[in-house]
């Protein structure tokens, strides 16, 4: 029987420049596939035309090379695998687990937005289509950080979309159709995706499709207590000094300093951290940054939200 490889992934949405929190998110999935002698995995989730920025997906891949996190096999682009989401949506839609729906946001006001049955006044000539969630679908998980989970998602969150009425493919289908795709068994990113878990592990299992091992990373918050990609969304991190980011990045994943000690250059850091670099310290909280903590060698001076370099072709 042939061993099932490690294997994690980065998945950033090309929605600007790659600031800190994802940056650690990054470090942290590769670091944990590295330390299993695993395969580290690349995606560009630009599966949402309307949010993406021109030039910010090559912006985030040369950052990552400029900071040594190469990745195994070519880059997934989302906005290219249609075809898969309309199968795995075929499937869905055969199985009768999943179904049009002509209801509206505003028709949706009265139950909270949540969908356990169509109250569309009239069809509308652009449906979206959902899954389907029955009463009693409560999902449990084991998060690799946060310990045991639970979710009811039929009281919680309902039937989610799965196409949106404007024909965009929703993050939830798409994300568990590309990991299987991708043969990823370790998803690490941050926890304001813990939420999501469950809806992905109810698609993963109505397609018959393996269950990786989620992993939810602390938040990086600034001094009000604000998500740092949202507070800090114009401030790049600054690739052209990786090691001292890189270190920097480290002991906010709760790794011991010391263990970097004589790593002088970028490849000899991560050759390094990769060896050392122990899970269990793992924070498991979110990070509060007082003021001032991400100022140099981290960021960049800051540049418009929309500013990206002349080399970008």
């Amino acid at each position: 029987m042939t061993a099932i490889v490690p294997c994690g992934r980065f998945a950033p949405s090309p929605t600007g420049l790659l600031h800190p929190g994802s940056l650690l998110a990054a470090f942290g999935s590769w670091l944990l596939a590295r330390h299993h002698g695993g395969l580290w995995r690349l995606r560009i989730e630009d599966v949402d035309p309307p949010r993406t920025v021109p030039g910010a997906a090559q912006s985030q891949l040369q950052a990552l090379a400029a900071f040594g996190l190469v990745h195994d096999g070519p880059v997934l682009w989302q906005s290219a695998r249609g075809e898969a989401y309309q199968a795995a949506l075929d499937v869905l839609l055969a199985s009768d687990q999943a179904f049009i729906c002509h209801c509206s946001r505003s028709e949706l006001a009265a139950s909270g937005g949540i969908h356990h049955r169509c109250v569309a006044r009239q069809p509308r000539p652009d449906p979206a289509v959902r899954f389907r969630v029955p009463p009693g679908s409560v999902v449990h998980f084991d998060d690799g950080l946060r310990g045991p989970q639970q979710q009811d998602v039929h009281a919680e969150v309902g039937d989610f979309v799965l196409r949106r009425a404007d024909g965009c493919w929703a993050y939830q289908l798409a994300v568990v159709v590309d990991d299987a795709a991708q043969g990823v068994t370790e998803v690490v990113r941050g926890a304001d995706l813990l939420d999501s878990t469950a809806r992905q592990i109810l698609l993963q299992q109505a397609l018959g499709l393996a269950v990786p091992r989620y992993w939810h990373l602390p938040l990086l918050l600034d001094a009000p207590g604000h998500k740092l990609s949202k507070s800090l969304a114009s401030l790049p991190v600054d690739s052209t000094r990786p090691v001292p980011v890189l270190r920097a990045l480290w002991q906010l994943l709760g790794q011991a300093p010391a263990a970097l000690d004589g790593a002088d250059d970028r490849d000899a850091l991560l050759h390094t951290a990769q060896r050392a670099f122990d899970p269990v310290r793992l924070p498991r909280t979110d990070i509060l940054l007082p003021a001032g903590a991400l100022s140099a060698p981290m960021l960049q001076n800051p540049p418009s939200p929309t500013w990206f370099p002349d080399s970008i072709p």
